[in-house]
């Protein structure tokens, strides 16, 4: 019996195997979420300092230390005392440790357990959705993707190229595989990217003629154009119309509950990521439903 069939055969088996791997998955999206951003920012000082005066910015940048996903290795933040592997366990190492540091017991927020576990759970529902294929792989990578620009948005109301863009770059070259990967074609593919982009462009700029203010950022539009690369351009208004009621529902909660400020910017990145998620697991479903409730 081979893997494929086997996991055919005992689907429980697939989705604790993808739960476990999605646990350490998430973990890693922990680093993600909190040292891109902090490389993105170095990046551009650095870049403006050498703008700004090339020899001074090429004698400091020989000294900088070397910051990426991989190096330093995850300290306390307070202490600065390393974490070995044993602390690094997802969620159970955090459980273990009470949620405080080993050393100098300052607390550890608990969002770094909740996305290991939440990366966990949804990635086993993509497995439980779409069986031990090339598309669970696929719907894996995306899911993975979307939690990290979620939580990037969320935290500095910042969607990088550097995901967006190899996204989008990822769905277009997956499409060609139709069939095998993912279940839409090139040319729908490659629709979905254009309209994707332009409709919230387009959006952007009569909102900002209308208001003279800034509705959304450009990475709303690359996120968007990442997923109709994905799921073809059929499924964008499905999820621009799930994101727009969600972040119109999230927003006026917040403004009545908590007084939020009108003029403080909410991040659209998350409600869109999550539209798209739900479009990829349901989509051809939703729509065919509404399709049906009209035609009643």
């Amino acid at each position: 019996m081979t893997l494929a069939e086997f996991y055919a055969a005992e689907p429980v088996w697939l989705i604790s195997s993808v739960f476990t791997l999605s646990l350490l998955v998430g973990s890693f999206l922990n680093v993600v979420i909190h040292r891109l951003p902090i490389m993105m920012e170095r990046d551009w000082r650095r870049q403006a300092e050498e703008f700004l005066a090339p020899a001074t910015a090429a004698s400091q940048s020989t000294s900088t230390d070397r910051y990426n996903l991989m190096v330093p290795r995850s300290a306390c933040p307070k202490c600065g005392t390393q974490i070995s592997a044993l602390q690094n366990i997802p969620v159970i190492s955090w459980l273990m440790l009470k949620g405080r540091c080993a050393h100098c017991r300052t607390d550890i927020s608990a969002r770094y357990p909740i996305i290991e576990l939440s990366t966990a759970i949804l990635s086993g529902i993509v497995a439980w959705q779409f069986g031990f294929t090339w598309h669970m792989a696929a719907a894996l990578l995306l899911t993975w993707s979307l939690i990290a620009l979620c939580m990037i948005d969320f935290d500095h109301q910042l969607l990088p190229d550097n995901l967006t863009l190899p996204l989008m770059w990822v769905g277009l070259s997956l499409s060609l595989l139709h069939g095998d990967v993912l279940p839409i074609t090139p040319q729908d593919a490659i629709v979905g990217a254009l309209v994707g982009y332009l409709s919230l462009w387009l959006v952007f700029h009569l909102f900002k003629l209308a208001t003279g203010k800034e509705g959304m950022g450009y990475g709303d539009f690359k996120l968007l154009a990442a997923l109709g690369a994905w799921l073809g351009w059929q499924m964008l208004p499905l999820i621009i119309m799930l994101s727009a009621c969600v972040g119109a529902a999230v927003g006026i909660s917040l403004i009545l509950l908590r007084g939020r400020d009108r003029n403080i910017p909410i991040p659209f990145g998350p409600y869109l990521a999550a539209a798209g998620w739900i479009a990829l697991l349901r989509g051809d479903q939703i729509v065919k439903a509404y399709l049906a409730s009209l035609q009643g």
